[in-house]
């Protein structure tokens, strides 16, 4: 998996939590409210002018599927994230805190178009936050 999607999930070195019971999963909507927000997410970042270059070449129906089972496992759903891991899959893409909080923010807006509770995105994104130590390199 390449591209700066995998910003927000993914089992890097220093792996996110994963919820310990399917609430949150089941607050953000469940598999189809995932599905809504990350193809809403995946959207915005391919027409975010300071992002979509590190986007180049990466196929968005596919980032789109792994994207979705990683906050599906991460949220405590039935999925299961078999992708690459965010060392692995950022290591070559240079990206900074600037690339790292434009995803966020695109990530933030897509929940908000969801109706998303500003309480359960808060708690998706601390799952998501320790990621920046494995995405961020430069």
């Amino acid at each position: 998996m390449a591209g700066l999607l995998a910003l927000l999930v993914g089992m890097g070195m220093a792996a996110p939590a994963i919820a310990a019971d399917d609430a949150l999963y089941r607050a953000l909507g469940g598999e189809a409210g995932i599905a809504r927000i990350v193809d809403n997410l995946i959207d915005r970042a391919y027409a975010d002018e300071r992002i979509k270059k590190k986007f180049d070449g990466v196929n968005p129906k596919a980032l789109k599927e792994s994207i979705g089972k990683q906050f599906c496992q991460l949220t405590g759903g039935p999925c299961l994230y078999d992708g690459e891991t965010m060392v692995k899959s950022h290591a070559h893409l240079a990206l900074d805190k600037a690339d790292f909080n434009a995803l966020v923010e695109d990530l933030q807006f897509s929940m908000d178009d969801q109706k998303v509770p500003f309480a359960v995105q808060n708690r998706l994104l601390a799952l998501l936050a320790p990621m920046h130590r494995d995405i961020i390199t430069k």
